[in-house]
């Protein structure tokens, strides 16, 4: 069994990730899982409760990381 493979010329490599941008995802999960840990052990709410309150605001943050990407592709 073959598999073909494309040859990306230095023109096409993909773009890197800047650090500010990984600085950022970093951040943005170490206040995910301290609002986790917020709800669960200082307003003991439960367990369930709290991975459901982390899970809504991290897919608010991914709806904004988003939005904000698609404003600035829109100009390209």
């Amino acid at each position: 069994m073959t598999v073909e493979r494309e040859v990306l010329s230095d023109s096409e490599q993909p773009a890197e990730v800047p650090t500010a941008v990984l600085v950022g995802y970093v951040l943005a999960g170490v206040g995910v899982f301290g609002w986790f840990l917020f709800g669960w052990l200082v307003q003991q709410q439960g367990f369930i409760a709290s991975v459901g309150e982390s899970a809504g605001a991290a897919f608010a943050l991914l709806l904004g990381v988003s939005v904000i990407a698609s404003i600035r592709r829109g100009g390209r």
